[in-house]
Formats: C-alpha cells, structure tokens, sequence
C-alpha cells in the first residue's frame, strides 16, 4: 500500500499509447480536470486501498479510474493508478509471512482468491494476448529511495520547491534519456561487477523503461520523504549526479572514486532509512 513517507517512479505516457476508448477516456478526464496533484494523490491511493480492503473482506471492489496528468511539449501525458491492481497486490502481500490463522483472519481465501486472480489475469489474462502485456505505471519505494533510480535522471532536470506548506524535489526527463542512461548504466556495471544485485536491479528497471511509448516522459518524485528531511538537505541533494559520477569511474576503471560516491550515497540514504525504526 502507498505510504506518505514514499518515492515514486513514474512514467506519463500520450494519449496515442492507449486504444481509442481509453483515449476518449483519459482526454475528458483530463479536460474536466478531475485528477489529483501529486500531493494529494498518494494519500488518496492510500485511502482508497484501505477503504477497499475494509469494506467486508468478501470480494474486491470495482474502483474507479484515476490518473496522474501531466501537460508537456503541449501535449496530454497521463500515469494511470491501477487501484484494483493495487488493492489485489495489497490484500496478498498482508498474508505473506503471518500465520495461516491470522491470515485468513484478516484476507479471507475467498478475497485472496480474487486477489490473485486479478494479479494473474493482469499479466497473462485474454487481454493480454489481444493487446499485449498492461503497463504498471508508477514503482513506490518506502522510506527511501532507490539507488538505481537515479541512473535514470540527470542532477539539471531537478525540480525543487521549499516554499510554503508544499516542498517537492523530483526529477522529469523524456524516456529516450532515461532509456540511453539506463543503458549505458548496465554496460558500465555488467562490465565492471558482471552478475551483480545492482546490475540486475538496474537491468530490470530498464526493462521497465522499454514498455513505454517512445514519447513518455519519466519522473523520480521524493513524494513524502521531503517532509523528513531538512531544507538544507533536500537544496544539496546530488544524489543522480553521485551516482553518475560512480558510473563514470567505473567506467574508467577508477575503483576507488567509484566506491567513495557509492558509499556517500549509501550512507545518506540510510539515515532515512534509518527513522523508519523510530516511528
């Protein structure tokens, strides 16, 4: 489930991505102005989980479609939720590691069921064969963000705002940038660490990346994590320019600067990491 203190990975495809109905949809949508800020939203989809998951236990409910929308180059952009996905992805992930006792007690097998009905008709249902595997669009990551994420993005493409009640600090690129840096960050790690948890990671979230229309346009959003850390902090942050000079010296098999950059970035994210145990 979507937590306050969370980033975001998100991509905002055009119109053109989808068929012609979703398209109608998503255009009138977006014209009414019926979408959320990306401040309200998380919360929104928090509430919405939560909401789903306590009304009886006993089945899934249909929920409405909602979207991130976003206006660049002129053109509409959306990031749709998926909030049955997510309310099925929710219901399973409460049973995982609890005692089958308390498990049903909570999820009963007839929603897990459903749950995960919904999970696998959402990969590999009649859809699927008939327009190809559904995009998920947004990634969340609680407490934190991860590190591979920022080999997505470029320091000059941050957007940060302190005034005021709202702080935000994300990161919005178009995905052939995101996709050329993604890929010369899994050279420069597949050559220099070979099979290593961090290229397979990076690999992954490329992988991601090529799902999308070629237009889209990719956005690392700090989300909730603003409010924990300090003004001065979140002004100085240059973590996407830590980890593009990490990737620099490996590349030129400088070891030693690559490993100062890398341990930098650990040790500043871990400090977030870390106030998840004192909440």
């Amino acid at each position: 489930m979507p937590s306050l203190f969370a980033s975001y990975l998100r991509v905002y495809e055009p119109l053109t991505a989808f068929d012609r109905e979703r398209q109608i949809f998503w255009r009138e949508y977006a014209r009414e102005g019926r979408d959320l800020g990306l401040v309200e939203g998380p919360a929104r989809q928090r509430t919405a989980v939560l909401e789903a998951l306590g009304a009886g236990w006993t089945r899934l409910p249909d929920l409405p479609d909602e979207a991130y929308v976003l206006e660049w180059d002129n053109a509409v952009l959306v990031c749709p939720w998926n909030l049955r996905l997510r309310v099925a992805e929710a219901a399973l992930s409460a049973r995982d590691g609890v005692p089958a006792v308390l498990a049903d007690a909570f999820v009963p097998p007839v929603l897990a069921g459903q749950a995960k009905a919904v999970v696998e008709d959402w990969r590999s249902g009649a859809r699927v064969l008939e327009e190809g595997v559904p995009r998920v669009h947004e990634q969340t990551s609680t407490w934190g963000v991860p590190l591979r994420w920022f080999a997505f993005v470029d320091l000059d493409e941050r957007d940060i705002s302190l005034s005021g009640r709202r702080r935000v600090l994300r990161y919005r690129t178009e995905i052939s940038k995101a996709r050329r840096r993604a890929h010369r960050a899994v050279s420069v790690l597949r050559k220099s660490l070979g099979d290593a948890p961090i290229t397979e990671a990076v690999e992954e979230g490329t992988r991601w990346l090529e799902e999308f229309h070629p237009r889209s346009v990719v956005e690392l959003d700090y989300g909730g994590l603003v409010n924990l850390l300090p003004e001065d902090s979140l002004a100085e942050d240059d973590s996407p320019g830590l980890v593009a000079a990490g990737l620099s010296a490996l590349s030129r098999g400088d070891a030693e600067s690559a490993s100062e950059a890398y341990e930098k970035l650990v040790a500043r994210w871990r400090a977030v990491q870390l106030l998840e145990r004192c909440n």
